[in-house]
């Protein structure tokens, strides 16, 4: 899978941590940045990921901050992205089954490191159900 990956400064070492669990896992991961804890505008990293999720260049997204509420709402911005702010295994896992949501959200100050490796997993490995979720997806373009 072609996962984008971006963060601000203060999701900085997760993103770390999962671009090493992917590319361990065999997907093929692009790094939109930040790579320093020094004070940064999480748009300018974020919103890169979710126009390149948008047009296809990466089947999913991942987006990181401190509490991963600014980051959902930078990507939701974007025509086409569904993204979702997951805290665990369970919101990505209905996430992806019932929103279809093609990136995710996590904050770095709020969800343990174990948990934000084992949401990944689940949110890549997840399918959409379709079905009489569908209609409901395709209310919100």
């Amino acid at each position: 899978m072609r996962v984008a990956i971006g963060s601000d400064h203060a999701g900085v070492a997760y993103k770390a941590m999962l671009i090493d669990l992917l590319t361990g896992l065999g997907h093929e991961v692009k790094d939109f940045g930040t790579d320093t804890e020094d004070n940064v505008d999480y748009p300018d990293y974020i919103r890169p990921v979710a126009e390149a999720v948008a047009r296809g260049d990466f089947d999913r997204g991942i987006v990181l901050g401190g509490s991963g509420n600014g980051e959902a709402m930078v990507a939701n911005k974007v025509r086409g992205v569904r993204c979702a702010l997951c805290w665990d295994a369970t919101t990505a896992r209905l996430a992806r089954m019932h929103n279809d949501a093609n990136v995710v959200s996590i904050g770095q100050r709020v969800v343990g490191s174990e948990v934000a490796r084992d949401l990944v997993q689940v949110f890549l490995s997840t399918g959409f159900e379709g079905g009489r979720h569908a209609g409901r997806i395709a209310k919100i373009e």
